[in-house]
């Protein structure tokens, strides 16, 4: 009989080997100045390294062996620098330590400036062979990094603004460089502070590991330190295997709601001025983080946008104090939506008071909006700082969120103004059933509705077009009235018939077959026709060779000649103006904002509405990984729960380009991101279409009582 000792060869090595790298590290002694929170502490302690902690640089030097290795940490950065006085450099060399040194101002025969430089969209970037598993050009996110110029050359890591999603693309060209990390002597040198990857959040978490690593196994002299472990906070739900408990997705839910409050989003009286102070003119409206000693709102005043994607040197990120319309009634929906199945009537309660608030309390439907002899009359502004500009697709989602939430309330106060805002849209719309991305009331006021609705004009870019078609459709199917139908159809055809070479894209074209998807599967619903299957089939095909076999909706580019915000073109261009997550097709990015989430609500409509097996079990697996993706953090309530921007599916972490300029890659939305997702797991989780559950409301009154708008 054969021996099947061969076959435990493999875990036999493996285990060899964990032991090996486990007593090296036992073995390997390492003094370092740090406090007993600071993140690399709290790692070599947890790897079992022999390591002593002192509280001054002084004392990890002296107390320090002959040959051994001593870390002195940033204890007072961003403030002050590490200082270190040429006594104990000496004192370190005569005993032949190996030193590793970070944010300091200082060194025996290195230029290095005295002035503190902030770093906004700047990365590490890989600059030598020094690390193994790191190519040359790979990048590294170092939030709000506080850094000084050494004049040095061949750094390790350097430091600069550059394009690209994981490598440097134009590599170190039209940028200023500043060295991160190199040697000196028996010195390594950090300019800024490294230590604390876990509390600043600095990602990729597996090429930080691999940098530490290395920096490790020099400082230790010893080769390829392994490293157990590396925890982050926040983090994803779920790994991509783990078997999901059969409860999750309504785990998910609730804490997708719970996190709108958390978070603190809903403005309250007590802080609303100083939100209203950092809205300012909405330009730029982002500021800290409501501290968690603040109230919370109950809807009466508004709800936050969420998250910018701008991360402080204590973990902490940027929130965007703007007030949009889209947002109120989207989440709106989201609360409704959870309050239903989850039975809550605090979830319900604040739906009501945003929908109260977006209609009655805000300025989106005052002025000439609420004049009935105004041509911009029944539109919904932008926001309360442009409240004059109109979107049609943002006024769609708005809609769309407050009829949802009205059937699940079983509330159709608000069905006057969900009316007369489609019919006002349908007014401006041209013969052939487009708007435009951007309106703007001075002009309409100028020209009157008819000179819109009377132009000769078409826009193939779902992005702005496409759920206003829906919405058409949506009332059409309610009331009868021919025009919606004609518009919907008449856009719907035109734009399937410029599809993919005329078509429009904003951040790729990835997200504009997603948006295209939801009229599509509800002018089933209306004409169930073979053209009518087979536009929709055709585009959720094309959005279905992008999913992964874990559910993801990889991100995809379009031909430069029809976008409107490409990739950067330069270095000198990241990060001024809105921008894809990705550098080049291929890299594997889902988009929470602008694809991902609008997919999963319209592929969940296109599989009910044609009963379609595969659209079904692309949904489930769209679902299955959105719950994986939630973010969950112990340190971070605000972001515990939410859905960020960008999820790089192959590193199973948040991670991409963050070169746009309002949304990056670690940005939430209470309104696109968080309630469409949220929102439709809950129409998942209960088998049902919002085509089908909305049918309920009765809008015959407030139709007939606004014809009127149409003469």
């Amino acid at each position: 009989m054969k021996s099947n000792n061969h076959k435990l060869l493999p875990y036999i090595l493996v285990f060899l080997l964990a032991f090996l790298s486990h007593n090296v590290m036992a073995q390997t002694a390492i003094n370092i100045c740090a406090h007993a929170d600071n993140d690399l502490f709290q790692l070599l302690t947890k790897e079992t390294f022999n390591v002593k902690r002192f509280d001054t640089p002084a004392q990890a030097i002296e107390e320090a062996t002959k040959g051994s290795g001593v870390i002195i940490t940033a204890t007072e950065y961003p403030n002050q620098p590490t200082v270190i006085n040429q006594d104990l450099y000496k004192l370190a060399k005569q005993k032949q330590l190996r030193l590793y040194v970070e944010f300091i101002n200082d060194y025996p025969g290195v230029q290095i400036t005295k002035d503190i430089y902030a770093g906004k969209l700047e990365r590490g970037v890989i600059s030598s062979k020094f690390f193994s598993t790191l190519k040359p050009m790979s990048l590294l996110a170092l939030n709000d990094c506080h850094i000084y110029k050494a004049a040095v050359k061949d750094p390790y890591i350097s430091y600069a603004k550059v394009a690209g999603f994981d490598i440097a693309q134009y590599g170190l060209t039209d940028t200023e460089v500043f060295p991160l990390l190199f040697k000196e002597k028996n010195t390594m040198i950090a300019m800024s502070c490294l230590s604390n990857f876990k509390t600043a959040r600095y990602a990729p978490n597996a090429s930080w590991k691999s940098v530490w690593e290395q920096i490790l196994s020099w400082v230790a002299n010893k080769k390829n330190i392994t490293l157990s472990k590396w925890e982050s906070d926040p983090q994803p739900s779920y790994s991509e295997d783990a078997i999901l408990p059969a409860d999750a997705r309504a785990v998910s839910i609730r804490k997708g709601t719970e996190w709108l409050y958390n978070g603190r989003f809903f403005i309250h009286p007590s802080w609303k001025a100083r939100a209203q102070e950092i809205q300012g003119d909405g330009l730029m409206p982002v500021g800290p983080p409501v501290p968690p000693c603040e109230l919370v709102g109950n809807g009466s005043d508004g709800i936050l946008e969420g998250h910018a994607s701008t991360i402080y040197y204590d973990g902490t990120e940027q929130y965007r104090y703007w007030l949009r319309n889209d947002v109120q009634g989207e989440v709106a929906f989201l609360l409704a939506s959870a309050g239903n199945l989850l039975n809550d009537k605090k979830y319900e309660r604040t739906s009501e008071h945003l929908m109260d608030y977006m209609f009655y309390e805000a300025n989106f439907r005052k002025g000439p909006r609420a004049d009935k002899n105004s041509p911009s009359y029944g539109l919904l502004g932008w926001s309360e700082t442009h409240p004059y500009v109109f979107y049609n697709d943002d006024n769609a989602r708005s809609l769309l969120g407050v009829i949802g939430a009205s059937a699940y309330l079983k509330n159709e106060r608000w069905n006057k103004f969900v009316v007369e805002c489609i019919l006002a849209n349908l007014r401006i719309c041209s013969k052939q059933g487009f708007q435009g991305g951007r309106l703007e009331e001075p002009d309409i006021l100028e020209k009157g509705w008819k000179y819109y609705g009377e132009r000769d004009y078409t826009n193939p870019h779902p992005h702005f077009e496409s759920w206003m078609w829906a919405c058409y459709l949506w009332l059409y199917d309610k009331t009868g009235y021919k025009p919606l139908l004609e518009k919907a159809k008449s856009g719907i055809r035109i734009t399937m018939e410029s599809y993919p070479d005329k078509w429009g894209w904003t951040n790729g074209i990835q997200q504009e077959r997603a948006r295209m998807v939801l009229p599509l599967a509800w002018l089933v619903q209306v004409e169930d026709t073979p053209e009518h299957r087979a536009w929709l089939d055709t585009i959720v095909q094309e959005v279905l060779k992008n999913q992964v076999e874990c559910g993801a909706i990889r991100e995809e580019l379009g031909s430069s000649s029809t976008g409107m915000f490409g990739g950067a073109k330069s270095n000198s261009d990241y990060g001024l103006h809105e921008a894809p997550l990705i550098a080049k097709n291929g890299d594997p990015v889902a988009d929470m904002l602008y694809t991902c989430n609008f997919a999963f609500f319209a592929l969940n409509e296109a599989a009910h509405a044609t009963g379609n097996p595969q659209y079904k079990e692309a949904l489930l697996k769209l679902s299955d990984f959105l719950i994986r993706i939630q973010v969950k953090s112990k340190n971070h309530k605000d972001l515990d729960g939410a859905w960020m921007r960008a999820f790089d599916y192959n590193r199973w972490d948040y991670w991409a380009s963050n070169a746009d300029a309002g949304w990056g890659a670690w940005s939430t939305l209470t309104g696109w991101i968080q309630s469409w997702i949220v929102g439709t797991q809950v129409l998942v989780e209960k088998d049902r279409s919002y085509w089908d559950f909305t049918q309920s409301i009765d809008v015959s009154k407030e139709m007939k009582e606004a014809m009127w708008m149409m003469e």
